[in-house]
């Protein structure tokens, strides 16, 4: 290893750990989700001592958005409305979004990378649930787009000034962020993504389909894949913006694993205005105290 190369991997390992922890409750919520058997009352007891992700949740549950018959006044009655998982995803989202730093001196706008991250985690979920051909959780694929570009977060709060330049060279010369960031910083937000995510002490392989998202596209990862495909989505139809202006188009390979290029999983993923309807909810909610 170079010396530049072993500085650069020095401050990127300072950067990772300025970033706040991750709740120990919602890693325990992932942890219980996984349990076959898990009885809800459980998963509503550690949801319960989080008092800000309790209000959060019952705030979203009582918002216009829902328009539920009558008010959701507990954690319990949230489970029974919406289900395990859609409350487990909840959770997932408000954790993110308290990681989130309210301003960062690269100009990148945090409130378009959180609809981004938002589409992207719904589109994945979507994307999975109607063209997986295995039985990969599809609750992954929604973590994993919420996740997958973390590292920009780090770039834009640690090394604002390199990260505001390859997102100036990104948008001039309408080239991928990630190709910006490499020849800019030297590496790309996945590599740092990864690493944040590892310190987070989330699964390996969210860690290697984060570290990966730009990489080859094996179609039998099936969470690498939906990522993959979510996030060009959300390029393409403009959801939330989280500085790369360059929506790829779906290799061959994937293509015929899917059976549709990117223009006819759009088609066949239907209105997705309630994805979007459901990020931005999320997102204002979310920014909440």
């Amino acid at each position: 290893m170079t010396e530049s190369s072993s500085e650069l991997t020095k401050k990127l390992s300072e950067a990772v750990e300025k970033m706040p922890a991750f709740p120990k409750s919602v890693q325990r919520i992932l942890e219980l989700s996984r349990e076959i058997n898990c009885p809800p009352k459980e998963l509503v007891m550690v949801i319960e001592k989080d008092p800000v992700m309790t209000m959060k949740l019952l705030r979203i549950l009582n918002s216009a958005y829902y328009s539920f018959p009558k008010q959701i006044t507990s954690v319990n009655q949230s489970v029974v409305y919406l289900g395990l998982n859609t409350i487990k995803n909840m959770a997932l989202s408000f954790a993110a979004m308290g990681s989130l730093p309210p301003h960062n001196a690269a100009g990148f706008d945090v409130q378009q990378y959180l609809m981004h991250s938002l589409t992207t985690a719904s589109i994945a979920r979507a994307v999975c649930m109607k063209y997986s051909h295995d039985d990969t959780d599809p609750a992954d694929c929604y973590i994993a787009g919420l996740l997958h570009d973390f590292g920009k977060v780090v770039f834009a709060q640690f090394m604002a000034e390199e990260f505001k330049e390859a997102l100036e060279r990104s948008a001039a010369e309408s080239i991928p962020l990630h190709v910006a960031e490499q020849q800019i910083i030297g590496t790309d937000h996945t590599v740092v993504g990864g690493m944040l995510v590892e310190k987070w002490q989330f699964p390996k392989q969210l860690t290697d389909n984060i570290r990966n998202h730009h990489s080859e596209i094996l179609p039998k990862n099936t969470v690498q894949s939906c990522l993959f495909v979510a996030n060009q989505i959300s390029k393409k139809l403009a959801l939330g913006n989280a500085g790369n202006p360059v929506a790829e188009e779906i290799p061959p390979v994937l293509q015929e694993h899917l059976g549709a290029d990117l223009e006819g999983i759009i088609v066949g993923l239907g209105d997705i205005s309630k994805l979007t309807s459901e990020a931005r909810v999320f997102a204002q909610v979310g920014k909440g105290d």
